[in-house]
């Protein structure tokens, strides 16, 4: 019988996942297929998931939010682990998912993962860390590392809001130096976002995103006053365009380098991530995914 490896995040969200097990082996039954469990705690790492994978396992199904995720891809980019992933969105950030277009409902996602065909999409690189939707630095960065786990489950991404409005207080310019081929921003800034996928906090920001064209969405908001930065977040969380923005830089690049003395830290999906200097690359069709329903004007294959 073909298997899949089931890892699920009991935490995530408001534990949604917990209810829905039965659902996904009953799907998954009905296509002839063994899923094979493993709960994520705290007293089990979950590179113990990945034991024992061998060619009888047809994909990996990761139920959980954005950095579940990217714990379970570099688990597997470490083993040299090459088979397709699928993922349930049941986590406080399910921003890749929903730029995949993974459906909600539990058994709907798993009827599009059986009824479809891997698809490669890019892969984001930061040092020696991989990353599928965001990597980012500076101001509101480190909101959800900084997020109590409880919180998050309570009231999801609320939490997320309130802990950046604690922030504002201590609003301060930061001195950044971004290189790529053709842009270098040597100047201070409050906040930089690269993307591989298109939101952060299920707010459309790096609208040009397209999943398999080898580049990533560079996004910086140039240090400025106050009055002119509430503007531009306005115009960012109502989704408007964003080219020529006063204040706002916006590229797209396949590898970035960053330099930065600042005592501030990165983030990738709400992870903590590797400290400065930075190199961050797209690597072009780094993942295979399964049960991806993304439309044809984000593809370039």
């Amino acid at each position: 019988m073909k298997k899949v490896k089931f890892i699920y995040n009991p935490y995530s969200g408001e534990n949604t996942i917990v209810s829905g097990i039965d659902k996904v082996i009953k799907v998954h039954q009905k296509y002839g297929y063994e899923v094979v469990p493993f709960r994520i705690s705290f007293e089990y790492s979950i590179s113990e998931a990945f034991k024992g994978i061998n060619k009888t396992y047809k994909y990996i199904l990761i139920a959980g939010g954005d950095g579940t995720i990217d714990e379970a891809v570099n688990v597997m980019k470490k083993l040299d682990l090459n088979i397709p992933i699928a993922i349930l969105p049941v986590g406080t950030a399910n921003d890749f998912a929903k730029f995949i277009g993974a459906p909600e409902d539990i058994e709907a996602a798993c009827e599009q993962i059986l009824n479809s065909k891997p698809k490669k999409l890019d892969l984001g690189k930061i040092n020696d860390k991989y990353f599928l939707n965001v990597a980012s630095t500076g101001l509101f960065t480190d909101v959800s590392q900084r997020t109590d786990v409880n919180l998050k489950n309570t009231i999801g991404k609320l939490a997320y809001y309130i802990k950046a409005l604690e922030q504002l207080p201590s609003l301060r310019k930061l001195k950044i130096k971004v290189s790529s081929e053709n842009d270098v921003f040597d100047d201070y800034m409050y906040l930089m976002l690269i993307f591989n996928g298109q939101t952060a906090g299920n707010l459309k920001f790096a609208y040009k995103a397209e999943v398999d064209d080898g580049m990533l969405d560079v996004i910086i908001i140039k240090a400025g006053m106050i009055k002119d930065m509430i503007s531009l977040f306005i115009k960012m969380f109502k989704g408007e365009h964003l080219e020529g923005t006063e204040g706002l830089v916006y590229f797209k690049s396949n590898r970035i380098e960053i330099e930065c003395y600042e005592d501030i830290v990165t983030d990738i999906d709400g992870e903590r991530g590797p400290d400065f200097p930075l190199v961050i690359e797209c690597i072009k069709g780094g993942i295979e995914v399964l049960g991806t329903n993304i439309p044809e004007k984000m593809l370039l294959s």
